[in-house]
């Protein structure tokens, strides 16, 4: 079975409908909106609720509990494959106690070392 967009088919559940019916299940009622508010009506609830910036649209939708969630998630997995970088990267690096345990700090200085002394290795 072969699907196509041509010729869709009549058994499926996403087979086009005609246009008619699509029309009528979508039908709404529309009220025409007055030109101007009248007397006072429009003022007092543009003063209560003025409109939101880009900036703080962005800090409410930070603020919510999904949102935080989220983001704590995301962070943990950036953590947890940074510090899944270190470790592989501190198996590569000779240490006199193999076992040592190292900073990050001293992980990458010591990388360095071993770089510059592979370099010198090679150039000799």
């Amino acid at each position: 079975m072969m699907l196509s967009p041509e010729k869709p088919e009549p058994d499926l559940p996403w087979g086009q409908p005609d246009k008619e019916t699509l029309l009528d299940s979508f039908r709404l009622e529309c009220t025409p909106m007055p030109a101007e508010p009248a007397d006072g009506e429009g003022k007092a609830r543009s003063l209560s609720v003025p409109a939101l910036s880009r900036e703080e649209k962005r800090r409410r939708r930070r603020a919510t509990a999904k949102y935080q969630c989220a983001h704590a998630t995301r962070e943990r997995v950036r953590v947890e494959a940074f510090n899944m970088a270190f470790a592989e990267l501190r198996k590569l690096l000779p240490t006199l106690p193999p076992d040592k345990k190292l900073s990050k700090i001293e992980i990458l200085r010591l990388a360095i070392c071993y770089i510059s002394y592979l370099n010198h290795v090679l150039d000799v």
